[in-house]
């Protein structure tokens, strides 16, 4: 991919679902399109484009309607793996036939393709001795110690509104359709994969690939996709125009642009990014860039991408 631009750009939920209004299909394709917009303005300013994209919201909604479906209608229960496929289908959707619409009506020759991936992880990993991500609805004492007892599942109580699962969150080792997503890649061929950080599935040791109950962090995900396919810019796309320091305190300040040492600094503090929003975002940008020297890596809102790429506004990292 010589003489070529190539990025990796991760969207954030915020991408598909403006707030609790618009949570429904239509109103996610519509958002979906909205960004579509500014990555096609990406697209058109020369960059060839890898998309990740997170699916938290989507995978409660199917679990839930999982749920509901085998209470009342002694339907088959969807396995947390397979939600998180269904969703890489549907958000992949719409993401991709929005962008291919608007880069046709802009008059652009490229295809977009939705690539279902899996992601590797080490049935090893600390996080699977102690899950901590809740996923799907509240139960009672009684069925929790049930699930927990027929089905393993690790519950929790939460915050004295009922009993829930959690899952373990480990870290991406490896993605399987890497291959197929460079290929793609180098025929100019737009491609939208690692969606939810990926299929999370562990290898038992013969080569056959199992899906796990996991959940698996997109940005961490898409860090490891552009350090495997050698981007030159890792875009986090979330719901903050610029990072912040000293976030919501009176000495408060906007970062314009840091380099890889101060990124590391501030993390390590501790004090300055949300464990649960900023601060995974801060360490995947951390991972790709000690893996590129040469990379770039922007952290800004959907709608300032193209004014961000001109250096107009953003979160600038760089090594």
């Amino acid at each position: 991919m010589t003489n070529t631009k190539l990025a990796v750009i991760a969207i954030g939920g915020n991408s598909l679902i403006v707030d609790e209004k618009h949570i429904s299909v239509e109103s996610q394709y519509k958002a979906a399109k909205e960004t579509a917009l500014h990555i096609a303005d990406m697209i058109e300013q020369g960059w060839e484009v890898a998309i990740g994209h997170g699916n938290g919201p989507q995978v409660g909604f199917i679990l839930r309607r999982s749920e509901i479906a085998a209470r009342v209608e002694g339907m088959h229960e969807v396995p947390l793996e397979v939600c998180g496929a269904d969703s890489q289908g549907a958000i992949g959707y719409a993401l991709q036939q929005n962008l291919q619409n608007i880069l046709y009506q802009r008059g652009i020759k490229k295809k977009v393709v939705t690539v279902i991936t899996q992601t590797l992880v080490d049935k090893a990993d600390p996080a699977f001795q102690k899950p901590t991500k809740p996923i799907g609805g509240f139960m009672s004492q009684e069925e929790a110690e049930r699930r927990q007892r027929e089905q393993g599942w690790s519950v929790v109580e939460d915050a004295g509104r009922g009993w829930r699962r959690v899952v373990a969150s480990p870290l991406p080792k490896e993605i399987v359709e890497l291959e197929t997503v460079q290929i793609l890649l180098e025929k100019g061929i737009i491609t939208i994969t690692v969606g939810g950080g990926g299929i999370p599935v562990i290898d038992p040791g013969d080569g056959n690939y199992e899906g796990i109950a996991a959940v698996i962090d997109k940005d961490f995900a898409s860090s490891l996709l552009a350090r495997e396919i050698n981007a030159d810019l890792f875009v986090i796309s979330t719901a903050v125009e610029k990072v912040a320091i000293n976030f919501g305190k009176p000495e408060q300040k906007w970062l314009n642009t840091i380099t890889l040492a101060e990124a590391k600094a501030y993390l390590a503090e501790g004090v300055h990014f949300a464990k649960g929003s900023m601060a995974p975002k801060i360490q995947a940008v951390i991972w790709y860039l000690e893996a590129m020297p040469n990379g770039k890596a922007l952290i800004t809102n959907p709608e300032n991408i193209g004014r961000a790429l001109k250096g107009e506004t953003g979160t600038w990292i760089v090594p």
